[in-house]
């Protein structure tokens, strides 16, 4: 009996321990909510809505049957029309669409014939997911034909290998996660050790303290793209088609932005476990909506309104655009233009957070 009341008074404990610690009994409720909510609503394989554009040299009642056809299959959303196939080839670069349907000048006349190819689907083949969304369009046959009558085209990654997709979002993925955890978790530490107290008569301002804290690791992610490319070469044969110069630029408008979240975690948490528990919950969202694990398009409009906010979502969009569709820098700016305002918001609460005393 004495043992069973030692160890009732010992989970009494805890469980007041446990009661007092707001942020450990939110992660309790939160992570499986937050699970649950992504898994349920947000995660969806079944790709629709594909921006798309349409290059109609027919200009047919046939044709625009054809578009309307198409566009039924609700896998696509027409997005811009385009004067040629060419244009077609810089809109994919710059990620202003994932798939065309280019209809020729003697489309009506090769569907009387019952020709075969009557028309072509290009699609940013980069994405294997949306590639096969587009083969399942693609595969559609026309009202009085059997067969289907499309020539399906796909760019950046014909070979349809997924390493090609994946290796550079998984850049994004190392990088949120060691950025983001290495930052709170440096910061909380300090304070843990009283190295904080050592800074109270000194000088150094709270902005000043903070940006000494993250270049350092803004080199530490540097070489870890370094390493992830490398790798991503020689063993997956994964293409640079862009400039490495756009590449590390890209890399280091992200780092600054993963730095970014992980110091204002670093203000909000009491203890390095506290910081390491709240990196790892601003993780999931951005894996799982961001792209790199499912296709955005599959998504609820809720939840890409959700993933424009997270970082992640434009990084992988820069660096798969870099990397895959030789686009540069200036021509996928607003992501970058993104990354820029989360870190200067993150920052500016940071700074605000943060005081350069001991609570």
């Amino acid at each position: 009996m004495n043992a069973l009341r030692r160890l009732a008074a010992i989970v009494a404990k805890e469980l007041r321990q446990l009661r007092r610690d707001r942020l450990t009994f939110a992660m309790i409720i939160g992570i499986p909510t937050l699970q649950l909510l992504l898994f349920g609503f947000a995660i969806n394989m079944d790709v629709r809505h594909l921006g798309a554009a349409v290059v109609d040299q027919a200009g047919s009642a046939a044709s625009r049957a054809l578009v309307q056809e198409l566009a039924h299959a609700q896998v696509m959303d027409l997005r811009l029309h385009l004067p040629t196939p060419a244009a077609v080839a810089e809109a994919m670069r710059h990620g202003r669409i994932s798939l065309a349907v280019v209809v020729p000048a003697d489309y009506d006349r090769r569907l009387a014939r019952g020709e075969s190819p009557a028309f072509q689907i290009v699609v940013d083949g980069s994405d294997p997911t949306v590639a096969s969304a587009a083969a399942q369009l693609a595969a559609v046959p026309l009202p009085g034909r059997a067969a289907p009558a499309a020539e399906l085209l796909r760019l950046y990654n014909p070979e349809r290998r997924s390493a090609v997709n994946t290796v550079p979002g998984l850049i994004g993925v190392i990088l949120t996660m060691t950025m983001t955890l290495f930052t709170a978790v440096a910061i909380v530490r300090e304070r843990e050790r009283g190295n904080l107290e050592l800074l109270i008569t000194t000088p150094v301002r709270p902005v000043e303290l903070i940006v000494g804290k993250v270049v350092p690791f803004v080199g530490i992610g540097l070489v870890q793209v370094t390493v992830v490319l490398a790798l991503g070469i020689a063993i997956f044969e994964v293409p640079v088609r862009g400039a490495l110069v756009d590449v590390y630029a890209a890399a280091i408008i992200y780092i600054v932005a993963a730095l970014s979240l992980g110091v204002l975690l670093s203000t909000l948490a009491r203890t390095q476990f506290q910081s390491m528990q709240l990196a790892f919950f601003t993780f999931l969202p951005q894996i799982l909506l961001s792209g790199f694990m499912f296709p955005f398009a599959g998504m609820p409009v809720p939840a890409q309104w959700l993933a424009e906010v997270l970082p992640l979502t434009h990084f992988i969009r820069l660096i798969r655009g870099i990397m895959l569709r030789d686009a540069s820098l200036l021509d996928l700016w607003p992501d970058a233009a993104a990354l820029g305002a989360f870190t200067l918001v993150m920052m500016t609460i940071a700074v605000l957070r943060f005081r350069k005393r001991l609570d």
